[in-house]
């Protein structure tokens, strides 16, 4: 494993950097960047050590309300999962803001241990989420390409500094861009927008009587 110091000799962190599994897995268990994350793809590695202030991590905490509520009044089955890692051994891994596994009859991993989840033994997630604000451009780039790979079947990014939010549709190893989510279908993305917007002078109570009135007008349709 790599020693700490070799990390901070080697590791550019916020970049991708060419590196083979091994080497990226020596640095994924090293105690000097626990609390980074970890993306690898086409035998490259990043390193995310960015600090995440309140912008980020406010808006961390809006966007699973909107998807929650509206699959509560949908009856959708949902299963999140935040800041977690998922692999597929010696050819990636990415540890999104935000996962989610929605609907019946996937192979959902449990939440009995805190190692990678291993995409040989489950399922990719539904939807992803990356919420950036100096990794925005990287959130529509080589994570985007990622994804593509990786089976997710809808991509979100969140530009924390605008509160804009982006989202994709993923088919065959593709994207496009999309203004009403298809793993939630009738889940508008302006509606999760406005619920960031309502972010900067609204307390999340209000934000959550917004949403619940919003998608109980429109739950007979869903």
């Amino acid at each position: 494993m790599a020693s700490n110091s070799a990390i901070r000799q080697f590791l550019e962190t916020d970049v991708w950097v060419r590196a083979t599994w091994e080497e990226f897995l020596a640095f994924a268990g090293n105690s000097a960047c626990e609390k980074g994350k970890f993306y690898y793809y086409e035998e490259q590695m990043r390193v995310e050590m960015s600090p995440v202030g309140p912008s980020h991590g406010r808006q961390n905490s809006i966007i699973p309300y909107a998807v929650i509520l509206f699959a509560t009044f949908g009856n959708i089955q949902v299963v999140q999962f935040a800041n977690t890692s998922f692999r597929k051994a010696g050819l990636r891994e990415f540890q999104p803001d935000l996962a989610y596994y929605i609907g019946s009859g996937l192979r959902v991993p449990p939440d009995d241990n805190n190692s990678p989840i291993n995409l040989d033994l489950y399922d990719p997630p539904s939807l992803v989420v990356e919420i950036g604000a100096s990794s925005f451009n990287d959130d529509l780039g080589v994570k985007r390409l990622l994804y593509e790979q990786a089976g997710i079947r809808e991509y979100w990014v969140n530009n924390a500094n605008r509160r804009s939010l982006v989202a994709f549709v993923i088919n065959n190893e593709g994207s496009g861009r999309i203004h009403q989510s298809q793993v939630l279908p009738g889940l508008e993305i302006a509606v999760v927008e406005e619920a960031l917007h309502r972010s900067q002078t609204e307390d999340d109570a209000a934000i959550n009587r917004w949403l619940i009135q919003t998608f109980s007008q429109g739950s007979r349709s869903i």
